[in-house]
């Protein structure tokens, strides 16, 4: 039996599969190596978590996690996990996650759509290209942070249709100025941002919201996906606002002549049938 983590910036899934049978499921929040310390990590392991995930020491941990994509801040959470579990661990980054759980051994394009964005051209073992994500300041075109930013920002500055703004502080419960302190005083402003733009996902009717998502997802493929070889590619989609959006996902990609093969919310059914399947090769 092992453990298979799969950790975006604002929450962690986790599974505990024997073969492909889960066990059991738990969510717990995002586990950043650049944002949370060894401590963090192992404090949040160990009080959210189901105590069935430490009856014994399993074959095996897979976790693959936002900020993971270099070897010092893998060993940040390999020494949590070790710590935790007793047991082998090995850390990857949530990319590679994605295109294993997409796309399995083939050859393709994976993109992340949820609270960040990313995008690698996989060739069914290892991540070959990756157009870097840059982050929520940089980057992350296309994201539920992206988009709130942009809807936030043209709230403060009453570029946004009136009867929105009222609407959206109203659902927030906060005042322009509490909002803008809930951004600029918090740690991690890119999930707060991400939290506000789930305001928006009902009101694609609106042509001011319709807009500004379709300008969102069109910057995704123009900065990520057309930097690709892209053509006759099998292109498929993971994360909240990729499948919150999908119309609008798939009307930007027929734009471009790209055919999307798969949007789903989560890529751990795919990692437990990618590791399943290697224990059986093995």
């Amino acid at each position: 039996m092992k453990i298979i983590a799969d950790s975006s910036a604002s929450r962690t899934e986790w599974t505990l599969v024997d073969g492909m049978t889960v066990v059991e499921h738990a969510f717990t929040k995002g586990l950043n190596p650049f944002f949370n310390t060894r401590r963090d990590i192992s404090h949040t392991i160990r009080l959210e978590l189901p105590d069935a995930f430490f009856k014994r020491r399993w074959d095996h941990i897979h976790f693959y996690g936002a900020g993971c994509s270099s070897s010092d801040k893998k060993k940040i959470v390999e020494a949590s996990l070790v710590a935790q579990f007793k047991t082998p661990v090995t850390v990857e980054s949530d990319l590679l996650g994605a295109a294993r759980g997409l796309l399995l051994n083939e050859p393709g394009i994976a993109c992340i759509l949820g609270s960040g964005s990313n995008s690698c051209y996989y060739d069914g073992n290892s991540i070959v290209k990756n157009v870097l994500s840059l982050g929520y300041i940089l980057g992350d075109e296309g994201s539920a942070a992206y988009v709130g930013k942009l809807f936030i920002s043209d709230c403060l500055k009453n570029i946004a249709p009136q009867r929105l703004v009222k609407q959206f502080f109203e659902y927030v419960h906060l005042t322009p100025e509490e909002v803008m302190s809930s951004i600029y005083d918090n740690a991690l402003p890119s999930n707060v941002m991400s939290v506000y733009s789930r305001f928006l996902m009902d009101k694609l009717d609106q042509d001011y919201v319709y807009n500004l998502v379709y300008t969102s997802i069109k910057a995704f493929f123009e900065r990520n996906v057309l930097q690709y070889d892209y053509q006759g590619k099998n292109i498929s989609f993971v994360g909240s606002n990729a499948c919150a959006y999908s119309g609008v996902l798939i009307e930007v990609a027929n734009e471009y002549g790209i055919r999307i093969k798969k949007i789903i919310p989560s890529s751990m059914s795919g990692l437990v049938k990618y590791h399943s399947d290697r224990e059986l090769v093995l």
